[in-house]
């Protein structure tokens, strides 16, 4: 994919995002499906008296769950999902009919952004100035991390 097509309408990068083509939402989901064919819960109601760990099989049964959710395939801006949920920025950017937040006289002052900032802090404002300035075609290379395993 392009940079254009992994640049969000909001400033992030999704080819930098964990749930993009996340290769551990796939194993996890192959894990859930490895253990339900062998009925290894089964098993490890048995071994739990041997083995204390094995009293945990149901939370780390929830944890793989979640893990294998957790995978998006589509950035937003070519139909994705907006990272999981109803996106009041996707919402935005496609009434206004821009391309992204950067052609918005407003998105420095934009309400929308708050719901960003706890974990991504001002890095999507600064991307989104980067892509005003250099273009949706040349920002990337030069954009602020927006995530802490990065």
């Amino acid at each position: 994919m392009k940079d254009k097509e992994l640049t969000a309408y909001c400033g992030l990068y999704c080819g930098d995002c964990i749930r993009f083509k996340c290769r551990a939402s796939d194993l996890s989901a192959l894990l859930l499906d490895e253990l339900e064919k062998s009925r290894f819960q089964e098993y490890s109601k048995v071994k739990r008296r041997y083995i204390k760990e094995l009293e945990h099989y149901e939370y780390m049964i929830t944890v793989l769950k979640e893990i294998s959710s957790i995978k998006c395939d589509v950035p937003c801006r070519i139909g994705g999902d907006g990272c999981g949920g109803s996106c009041q920025i996707i919402k935005c950017a496609k009434d206004k009919k821009i391309e992204g937040c950067w052609e918005c006289a407003e998105f420095e002052t934009c309400s929308n952004f708050d719901s960003l900032k706890p974990f991504h802090g001002d890095a999507p404002l600064k991307n989104l100035q980067k892509i005003k300035e250099l273009g949706i075609e040349y920002w990337a290379r030069y954009r602020e991390t927006c995530y802490p395993w990065l």
